[in-house]
């Protein structure tokens, strides 16, 4: 920025140059301030989730349900099916339908990572519509 002294004349020169300096600061104070917020916006905390108490869903004439137990054994129905025969049991009760929706449950033991399993053998078998089942409590 330059200015002009007494030269003779006493109106001053208008200086077009933009002083950015200013807008600067604004944009460093923001940067700080996003640099120390945005750690703190991640939660990583372990929690346990309450049940759900949501209004419960109509049931269909005739579902299917698929039940791992206690010792992580599987159950079509009331029937006990072996891992290895899973698919083709399950194939043989839908009659081929892949949309048919299966509904899972399983027992409070039963490991998070068991049920993943589970999961994903009916991924491959095809079935992508599960519905997890659970008790239903009053509010």
């Amino acid at each position: 920025m330059a200015v002009k002294l007494n030269h003779g004349d006493e109106e001053l020169a208008e200086n077009h140059d933009i002083n950015v300096t200013p807008f600067i600061d604004v944009i460093l104070v923001l940067l700080i301030i996003f640099m120390v917020a945005a750690p703190l916006s991640t939660v990583d905390v372990q929690v346990d989730l309450p049940a759900a108490s949501a209004t419960p869903a109509p049931r269909p004439d005739k579902p299917l349900f698929l039940t791992i137990d206690q010792q992580l054994g599987l159950s079509l129905g009331n029937d006990k099916v072996p891992r290895e025969t899973f698919a083709p049991a399950l194939e043989a009760l839908t009659k081929g339908d892949k949309e048919t929706r299966i509904f899972l449950r399983a027992d409070e033991e039963v490991a998070y990572g068991e049920i993943m399993t589970v999961m994903n053998m009916l991924r491959d078998a095809g079935y992508l519509k599960i519905a997890l089942v659970g008790l239903e409590q009053s509010p």
